[in-house]
């Protein structure tokens, strides 16, 4: 397993799990070498990367973050775009980060409400998002500019 820090100089760095146990809904992580929190706390923000040689396999509904990114988003059946990334900790649910034809990004719940199906051999991702959410990430348009900037003019 290899730890990969997120935004920061340091450099890739093997890791052998040596135990494992749930805490509180998560799973905690033991890795050999690794004897004090204050040798863990290096760690914290680090991706962990498996190869996929050494994946478990996952219970059905269940996928890894690499099988989904560039799979495309699909609502209502309408292509949105492909996944870049996968973000977690934003909500309850992660987030796809996802670049559209127009080169936009938009950030998509990957909530199981709005989720129809993952089929990883197609590279495809189904949902049925509620009308507007895309629009939220929508760039202001030349007009509700202008409302934004009297609106702020006004206030002071």
């Amino acid at each position: 397993m290899l730890a990969l820090p997120r935004e920061s100089k340091q450099s890739r760095r093997e890791l052998e799990v040596a135990e494992f146990w749930p805490h509180k809904g998560w799973l905690v992580l033991k890795f050999a070498g690794v004897n004090s929190i204050s040798d863990a706390e290096v760690l914290v923000g680090c991706e962990l990367q498996v190869p996929r040689s050494q994946r478990s396999e996952l219970e059905a509904g269940w996928n890894y973050v690499s099988d989904l990114v560039g799979c495309a988003v699909l609502d209502h059946g309408h292509e949105v775009g492909r996944i870049e990334d996968v973000q977690f900790g934003a909500g309850e649910a992660p987030l796809f980060v996802v670049r559209n034809q127009a080169a936009r990004l938009l950030e998509i719940p990957f909530a199981e409400a709005y989720l129809d199906s993952v089929d990883v051999e197609r590279r495809q991702v189904r949902m049925k998002l509620p009308e507007g959410l895309l629009e939220v990430n929508a760039p202001l348009t030349a007009e509700e500019k202008q409302e934004q900037s009297q609106g702020t003019k006004k206030k002071r």
